[in-house]
């Protein structure tokens, strides 16, 4: 079972010191919800972000989407061989179950987040397909009690993804973290959860390439590729 974290992802309601102003009430007005109940989005309140901190690495509901589509479609889940967690840049985690079939519309995955944050949970009843807690990232890897930790980062040690893989195809519990936002690098304090740093690019790449590459690689490290196919019928018919 493979865990995927996205840390500090440009993921939260709009903060509290910027409510009242006047991009953030022009965008709730045009929505007809109230400003402590909106996700956060540069495309919409970045003359309101200017002064807030790391807003470089803030305001980008769709990098998780994209991210969340690319892992949640893949064989691995479809085994389900994959954990995902959003841990967000105000520290909430997101746990994603391997069930979810996120909208692909943007506007429609905007709306259940912002019900996951009302409700802390989708849906209210039943199965839960995405649940929200307040916490740190530290707390959800204490609970996961992972056999490996690896941390994607620019800052990294240089190495393939295939290397990467095949060093944790053997191990029961693997956990990866890769970053959740457009710019910037991830902390000290999450570089340092374990000494498994690597760089996989000379370039930084986005959030859902890194997710697809790394399941897809992983996949090949413990032979699911070759699992999902019948390879007895290549060359008949």
């Amino acid at each position: 079972m493979l865990t995927l974290i996205l840390a500090e992802s440009a993921l939260e309601l709009v903060p509290k010191n910027i409510l009242g102003h006047p991009a953030v009430v022009s965008h709730t007005k045009k929505s007809g919800k109230s400003a402590n109940e909106i996700l956060l989005d540069r495309s919409y309140h970045h003359r309101a972000m200017t002064d807030l901190k790391d807003a470089e690495k803030r305001g980008r509901p769709d990098i998780i989407h994209m991210a969340l589509l690319e892992a949640l479609g893949t064989p691995l889940n479809k085994e389900g061989l994959l954990q995902i967690y959003v841990h967000t840049i105000d520290n909430h985690i997101i746990k994603v179950s391997s069930k979810a079939r996120l909208p692909k519309n943007y506007n429609r995955f905007i709306s259940l987040l912002e019900q996951l944050y009302k409700l802390g949970r989708v849906p209210e009843s039943g199965e839960s397909l995405l649940s929200i807690k307040k916490a740190k990232l530290q707390n959800i890897i204490n609970r996961i009690k992972p056999s490996k930790v690896i941390v994607f980062s620019s800052v990294g040690k240089p190495k393939t993804l295939k290397e990467v893989c095949k060093k944790i195809s053997h191990k029961e519990k693997p956990l990866i973290i890769i970053g959740g936002f457009p710019h910037g690098r991830l902390t000290n304090e999450i570089l340092h959860v374990d000494d498994c740093v690597f760089s996989i690019d000379r370039n930084t790449l986005e959030a859902s390439v890194v997710t697809s590459r790394i399941i897809y690689e992983y996949e090949v490290a413990i032979g699911l590729d070759e699992k999902r196919v019948d390879l007895k019928t290549q060359g008949k018919g």
